[in-house]
């Protein structure tokens, strides 16, 4: 299907914005077997796994993420987020607690503005397995909206030798708006070890996070009768904090495999932090503030610069995608734009003696 910009002056430029338009969206069509993706996987943990509801060190915490991508091309895609989950019932003398967590995707791109809305419950229980570990399983149920502004587009078939006509019939099948329902599911281990001084503290962490969405295959109706079935879409994510001991330098390494269908995906990379101000529980400076570098790598995709920044409660991260992929031609190597903010209600948690589960 061959798609035309409205406002091109001649046929030259027709071409070349055909070109755009398909490849454009060939990745609008291809969203019926492939989810969207975020650069900052740690700013995305609902996305992961439902099992990470609640199972983190804190009471609350609020991601809001933004995402442009292929600025190039009029972006093509843009994406906003926000999750919300925290704790229920959470005490130190009990093994066990639910985790609870809301999030919304939204997701458009091209000429129709085509949308894909997501919104989950994810529920948790999270298990004390000893002094240095817990265990999670989760689910999620939710719904997901399919709209676009088809009447927007024009086609080749409406090219009458000198212009575009909107008034010739192009002779396309219109597409359908529809909703369907979503369910996932997850399970989520932790193994993290502090070494208390009296001025700072050193954590070692890590975290495997394993997540399936869409396990009820929800039937895409882009047209009349259609019986295409979104592919289940699994997730494994690997996650580690090593503060250097007795040293204010933190690596953060992050690993995350995905598979959609015939799709894979394979993520990594790291964080280097410098703590600028450390928190522990001897001197009752809670919260520690931090400046990090990162560097990942898509596979097949992008190489990612970010950059993270933490002070007290708060977190603000920024990454660039550079596009390496077949479409760099056509992005002109520009991936895409990621910023992430967030809030994590540390300060009466992860350093209260009272309250906190490990």
């Amino acid at each position: 299907m061959k798609i035309l910009n409205k406002n091109t002056a001649n046929q030259t430029s027709y071409m070349k914005k055909i070109y755009l338009f398909v490849l454009t969206f060939s990745f609008v069509a291809s969203a019926n077997a492939q989810d969207i993706h975020f650069s900052q996987q740690t700013e995305t943990p609902l996305y992961i796994s439902p099992a990470n509801a609640g199972f983190f060190n804190g009471y609350v915490r609020a991601i809001g993420n933004y995402r442009s991508q292929w600025a190039a091309m009029n972006k093509a895609f843009q994406t906003q987020a926000i999750s919300v989950d925290g704790g229920l019932f959470r005490l130190k003398k009990r093994a066990a607690f639910m985790g609870m967590g809301l999030t919304f995707f939204n997701d458009q791109a091209g000429a129709a503005k085509m949308r894909k809305t997501n919104l989950m419950l994810n529920v948790s229980g999270v298990v004390k397995l000893g002094a240095k570990s817990a265990m999670s399983a989760g689910v999620a149920l939710g719904t997901a909206a399919t709209n676009a502004n088809y009447a927007s587009l024009t086609y080749a078939s409406q090219f009458n030798g000198n212009q575009l006509d909107p008034a010739i019939i192009n002779g396309e099948i219109p597409y359908r708006q529809f909703t369907t329902m979503d369910v996932g599911a997850g399970l989520a281990y932790e193994y993290a070890t502090y070494k208390r001084d009296q001025d700072h503290d050193d954590v070692t962490s890590f975290k495997i996070a394993l997540g399936a969405y869409h396990l009820n295959r929800p039937v895409q109706e882009y047209g009349a009768g259609s019986a295409y079935r979104l592919p289940i879409r699994y997730a494994a994510n690997f996650s580690s904090v090593f503060d250097i001991e007795d040293e204010r330098f933190t690596i953060a390494p992050n690993i995350l495999f995905q598979m959609q269908g015939k799709t894979q995906e394979f993520y990594l990379g790291s964080y280097v932090k410098y703590r600028m101000s450390t928190g522990t529980k001897v001197t009752g400076a809670k919260t520690q503030n931090a400046l990090g570098f990162g560097l990942f790598y898509r596979n097949k995709d992008a190489i990612i610069p970010a950059l993270i920044f933490d002070i007290g409660d708060f977190t603000v991260a920024m990454s660039y995608d550079v596009n390496v992929s077949g479409y760099r031609t056509a992005s002109n190597k520009n991936g895409g734009f990621e910023i992430a903010l967030r809030y994590n209600m540390l300060a009466s948690s992860l350093f209260d003696t009272k309250r906190e589960y490990r």
